[in-house]
């Protein structure tokens, strides 16, 4: 089992990266949350991860903090929910906002998250309910990155949505956030 890589960051394409640990380079997948919390290339990064194996794949998946993780594990095990949905509810929830939904059974925020329909968010409460950490992302290695609408399209896209709700998302968006907080800003519209 593979649970923590350091190693340098070499690649960023939401949501996969590729870190370099000692010349050998893992590629990752990691929620948008993780993603917006990396450092710059050619700097050193540490995440902790879970390895998925399939018939046809081992899948690397990597989370800048281990309760994302935690949660990541615990949304795995929800019937009917596998690791790239996992991974798209955690780019669209963080685990303490998830945590509050679950708790609230709140129906319509979880079903706001990719993949996720009415059935699957009542599932997921049934069987979430007092078993999801709290806690929150590092903010401090968070890095600014270019503030470009195409960008956030591109990155919402990449977690489900389809074009016409992105772009109906990012209608608005004020000119001085950085791509992560955009995406943020359109994740929030997308779930209303």
């Amino acid at each position: 089992m593979i649970t923590r890589l350091r190693g340098q960051l070499v690649d960023k394409t939401p949501p996969q990266i590729v870190i370099d640990v000692n010349g050998v380079g893992y590629e990752v997948d990691v929620s948008m949350h993780t993603f917006y919390a990396l450092p710059a290339l050619g700097e050193m990064v540490q995440l902790y991860t879970q390895l998925i194996v399939r018939e046809d794949a081992h899948l690397l998946f990597g989370f800048a903090q281990a309760e994302e993780r935690a949660t990541f594990r615990q949304l795995l095990k929800v019937s009917g929910i596998g690791a790239k949905t996992a991974l798209g509810i955690l780019s669209a929830l963080s685990p303490d906002e998830l945590a509050a939904a679950v708790a609230a059974e709140d129906v319509k925020k979880l079903s706001s998250a990719p993949s996720v329909g009415k059935k699957t968010a009542e599932r997921m409460i049934l069987e979430l309910r007092g078993k999801l950490v709290s806690g929150s992302l590092n903010a401090d290695l968070l890095t600014p990155t270019v503030d470009k609408s195409d960008d956030i399209v591109s990155t919402l896209l990449a977690l489900g949505y389809n074009e016409k709700e992105c772009r109906a998302a990012v209608k608005g968006l004020p000119s001085d956030l950085d791509v992560g907080d955009g995406v943020k800003w359109a994740l929030k519209n997308l779930m209303r």
